[in-house]
């Protein structure tokens, strides 16, 4: 018979963390390496200056231990606007890397790191931002929605297919098949709700998602700015839901700064020595 002591949540952290931008949601990940966690991260931000900014003012050894890959579709301007460059490939290739992260890096060298979905606890797989992955998975979409004669079609379509792209991802990531710890930032969206509240949600394609997202995690944090102070907002609020598996044993926040290594050190032993993985490099 199963037992509760057994439950895989006992391994392996799934953690939403949502802020505006600017309020240190990627910055914060830097304590976690110092704790001797390995960070492979899905970066779809182009924004990991200020990760290697507070790691390297550690430990610039520790830079060692995050791996990433930068996945952003690229554009240029046109008389029409900025349009991408070809066919749409960024949110492909995340799901790619989700199955096995292998590649060929830019100077030749073959990378295979195996299976995200086997990494285990020492490992933290980071998506960075639910944001702008949902923008990529709009654009890859796009295209392969059906137009009619001239061209035209329907964008309410291409949303509904995004938004069940974005959202098997998040059932992959937060499943107790995937056996690693994963944490995925988002910015917010204030929106209205039908009793007259106002409510703050992660943005992801369109607006009906947001309220469904936190469902798969079973942790949601808020980076938050007040003044010239940040933190890492644990407990709810009027205006955002947060929740954790140990809320008895966890402060109402934490100084960004140690907020995620002393969050998951309340939910699980760290690691037990500072593990070794590639140097931090742009893809």
């Amino acid at each position: 018979m199963p037992s509760l002591a057994n439950h895989q949540s006992n391994e392996y952290t799934k953690l939403l963390i949502e802020g505006d931008s600017g309020t240190g949601k990627t910055g914060s990940l830097a304590s976690l390496v110092s704790a001797g966690y390995k960070l492979r991260i899905l970066d779809f931000d182009n924004g990991l200056d200020v990760l290697k900014a507070y790691i390297a003012k550690d430990d610039p050894a520790l830079l060692a231990n995050v791996e990433f890959r930068t996945l952003r579709d690229k554009r240029k301007a046109t008389s029409n606007g900025p349009v991408i460059i070809g066919t749409p490939k960024a949110f492909i290739e995340g799901i790619k890397l989700l199955d096995r992260w292998k590649y060929t890096d830019t100077d030749g060298t073959e990378v295979d790191l195996g299976v995200p979905a086997e990494w285990g606890s020492d490992c933290i797989l980071v998506l960075d931002s639910l944001t702008f992955f949902s923008d990529a998975a709009f654009d890859f979409r796009e295209p392969l929605v059906v137009r009619s004669k001239d061209g035209k079609y329907d964008v309410r379509a291409v949303y509904k297919d995004a938004q069940d792209a974005v959202e098997n991802v998040l059932a992959l990531l937060t499943s107790e098949n995937f056996r690693t710890n994963v944490i995925v930032t988002s910015h917010i969206r204030y929106m209205d709700n039908p009793d007259g509240t106002k409510k703050a949600y992660p943005t992801s394609v369109g607006s009906a998602l947001g309220p469904t997202i936190p469902r798969y995690f079973n942790s949601v944090a808020q980076c938050i700015t007040q003044g010239e102070k940040r933190t890492l907002q644990v407990a709810a609020t009027a205006m955002i839901d947060l929740k954790n598996p140990k809320p008895f044993a966890m402060a109402n926040h934490y100084p960004i700064a140690t907020g995620l290594a002393v969050f998951f050190k309340v939910l699980r032993e760290p690691p037990k020595s500072k593990p070794k993985s590639l140097t931090l490099k742009r893809a």
